[in-house]
């Protein structure tokens, strides 16, 4: 199957999004490498870190969003090289992952879920639910994801990824709309706080 990708740009300058017409993970599913170690499961994900400019690789459902770690270097030099190799690397065949990311990160939570009491784990399937259906597609629009961590004692945790973790405006978002949204939607929640920004 012939493969097309397009570049979108994301609200972190640094960050690029790569669109390609065909899935690469299952919707709801992402994965972020903040360097080549954490890229282990992802063949795809450790030959992006093989150009020296590149200094973070998000995957999601069907983009991936590269952020360099070059300033100085402008996307317009980068894309094409960028997208070409994304294109011959999936049209080949080429391995995304050796372990699925869906079966990982289930054990994971599974893992970090501990056991809140009754009326902490309700509150933290609304906040999940809320995540989920409101902020996580908005996320993912501008190349980035948001999980879930924990909750307690009103206070919610999360993850940014992928092009949020380094974005200027990530803590705006989280502040003025995440953590509104789920204190409107959510009484009980009384502040959001992210793991992964790095400002």
């Amino acid at each position: 199957m012939s493969v097309s990708i397009y570049a979108e740009a994301s609200p972190n300058p640094e960050s690029m999004k790569f669109v390609l017409n065909q899935n690469l993970l299952v919707d709801g599913v992402s994965v972020d490498y903040p360097n080549l170690e954490a890229a282990a499961n992802s063949p795809l994900a450790q030959e992006l870190f093989g150009f020296d400019y590149v200094g973070r690789v998000f995957i999601a459902q069907n983009f991936v969003t590269v952020t360099k770690n070059q300033p100085e270097l402008g996307w317009t030099q980068l894309i094409p090289e960028l997208r070409q190799f994304l294109k011959s690397y999936v049209e080949a065949g080429g391995p995304i992952f050796l372990v699925d990311p869906a079966a990982e990160q289930k054990a994971a939570q599974a893992a970090t879920a501990g056991d809140p009491s009754q009326q902490e784990g309700q509150i933290a399937q609304k906040v999940i639910d809320l995540l989920d259906n409101y902020v996580r597609p908005a996320v993912e629009q501008d190349g980035g994801n948001i999980t879930f961590k924990s909750y307690h004692e009103g206070i919610v945790t999360v993850n940014l990824q992928g092009s949020c973790s380094g974005c200027p405006s990530a803590t705006v978002t989280l502040k003025s709309g995440i953590e509104n949204l789920l204190k409107r939607m959510v009484p009980e929640v009384q502040s959001v706080v992210a793991e992964g920004i790095m400002v």
